[in-house]
């Protein structure tokens, strides 16, 4: 039997497990919306707790996950290593607490599926920070697409490539990340794509992943930094993602979204190189028109809507299932990689 849910209209009260900088944030991103109570922080770096703190100096400062439990919590924030996101999720979900975490929810589809099995179980809200869903532009171009005004989308091309790489060692571990800019960019990409035509079946996918310019599977304990997907959807569209770390693009990031229909497209794009500026705009044949342009301040959208769900009295939702599909579409990717020769399918 699962736990009830939050009282409508209440102020969930957070804990938030890692408050590095994107944990913080997403902290002052729900402060703001003055939709939640920040109750209670928990970081082992005392520098990330410290600078947490000063944000709500009268949140409690605890050490482990286990003291964050101990608390009367209505959601986590997770935004720890990414090895560590399953086991707690699950740990979390399974004491009737719901669960915001940063991407990936867990570094195997096996591993994501458990931790949406807990939140069905507990019915309690699960969701992922897949944020560039909740942009102006993609919301702009989302609904050019549902309304049919593009015609039947055939193609989608979706690149991240940044022009840096991550500044932590466990990056680069594959048994603490799950992969290397795939899982940390792509899986963007992927849950965008999937995203705006409704989450397909995927009937294929073919792949190619590099590191330092060798291609991955020739190349033991490394991971990608340089990934191309292609996925066959059963909807009929071609997508393909491309995504990178430390490319010479003569820029900061390259970061587009861009589809193709048989009346028109449409494109979600970073201005002058930018990781937090975007434009999108609609084409006609050779001319194009606006649809969004900075400001927009879209970072912290996903986590309001998580909050919003549960200040609302809302359980588990269903769309956490899509979460599953996100995985496996970027497993096959994986695993195609790995053996060359194999035709890619989600698992």
């Amino acid at each position: 039997m699962s736990a009830p849910v939050q009282s409508r209209g209440a102020r969930p009260r957070l804990g938030f497990l890692g408050v590095g900088w994107i944990g913080r944030h997403r902290m002052r991103a729900l402060i703001s919306s003055e939709t939640v109570e920040v109750a209670a922080i928990a970081d082992t770096a005392p520098e990330n707790a410290a600078a947490a703190g000063a944000l709500v100096p009268q949140a409690r400062q605890v050490a482990t996950l286990d003291e964050l439990l101990a608390l009367d919590l209505d959601g986590v924030v997770i935004a720890t290593p990414s090895a560590g996101h399953a086991e707690q999720a699950i740990r979390i979900l399974d004491r009737g607490v719901a669960v915001f975490c940063q991407k990936p929810l867990a570094i195997s589809a096996l591993e994501t599926k458990q931790v949406v099995a807990a939140a069905r179980r507990a019915n309690r809200a699960l969701s992922v920070d897949f944020s560039y869903r909740f942009t102006d532009g993609m919301q702009k171009i989302h609904q050019l697409v549902r309304s049919g005004e593009l015609g039947e989308i055939y193609a989608a091309d979706l690149v991240f490539h940044n022009a840096y790489g991550p500044d932590k060692a466990w990056f680069f571990d594959r048994q603490l990340s799950g992969g290397g800019c795939l899982m940390d960019l792509g899986s963007h990409l992927v849950d965008l794509a999937l995203w705006l035509f409704d989450f397909p079946h995927v009937c294929s996918v073919t792949s190619a992943l590099y590191s330092k310019g060798v291609q991955l599977h020739r190349v033991a304990g490394a991971v990608e930094d340089f990934a191309v997907a292609s996925y066959r959807l059963a909807s009929g569209q071609l997508v393909r993602v491309a995504c990178s770390w430390n490319l010479p693009a003569g820029r900061d990031a390259v970061i587009e979204a861009s589809f193709y229909g048989t009346a028109g497209g449409a494109s979600f794009r970073n201005v002058e190189g930018s990781f937090y500026d975007f434009a999108a705009e609609r084409f006609r044949g050779t001319s194009r028109e606006p649809l969004a342009a900075p400001p927009d301040d879209w970072g912290g959208r996903a986590a309001i809507a998580w909050a919003r769900e549960i200040a609302d009295g809302g359980g588990f939702n269903p769309r956490a299932e899509r979460l599953v599909d996100v995985a496996q579409a970027l497993e096959a990717a994986y695993r195609q990689a790995r053996e060359p020769g194999l035709h890619g399918k989600p698992a």
